[in-house]
């Protein structure tokens, strides 16, 4: 089982080598080839060129300003995406509850940081009303409640 924990992490590293292309990845995600207002849900929306952040983009239905991280878990956080998407993998992997120090130590964070992690993403996992949709086949192994 390590063995295949250590390549899962390795894909993620391969495959999301730097914050954009963990930004890139989302935008397919969440919006496909469109993107939406997660404000009003108008697809009336372009780029925004002046502003100095990467992926942000103007509503001309709201008039608001926004970007693939808006209402996501990943919202108003300074942590680098790649880092997150590894605490996902290590959280999902997981045989038993990960702690939020051994989250810290795998990920080089402090320990709150790392807790404030684990909560974002129990509760986005819990979330009935998720936006995001799993695919393929999943299999689970010793979960116990």
């Amino acid at each position: 089982m390590a063995k295949a924990r250590a390549i899962d992490i390795l894909r993620i590293f391969h495959r999301f080598p730097d914050q954009a292309a963990c930004i890139e990845h989302l935008e397919k995600i969440r919006w496909g080839d469109r993107p939406r207002c997660p404000h009003c849900a108008s697809v009336r929306v372009a780029r925004k060129a002046d502003s100095g952040r990467v992926g942000r983009w103007n509503c001309y239905g709201c008039k608001s300003s926004f970007n693939v991280l808006s209402g996501t878990l990943f919202e108003k956080t300074r942590i680098p995406l790649q880092k997150w998407f590894l605490a996902v993998g290590l959280i999902v992997h997981a045989r038993k509850n990960l702690s939020s120090y051994r989250l810290a130590r795998s990920l080089v964070l402090n320990q709150k940081t790392a807790w404030f992690m684990e909560q974002r993403i129990r509760a986005e996992m819990a979330n009935k009303q998720s936006k995001i949709h799993l695919q393929g086949i999943f299999e689970g192994d010793e979960t116990f409640k």
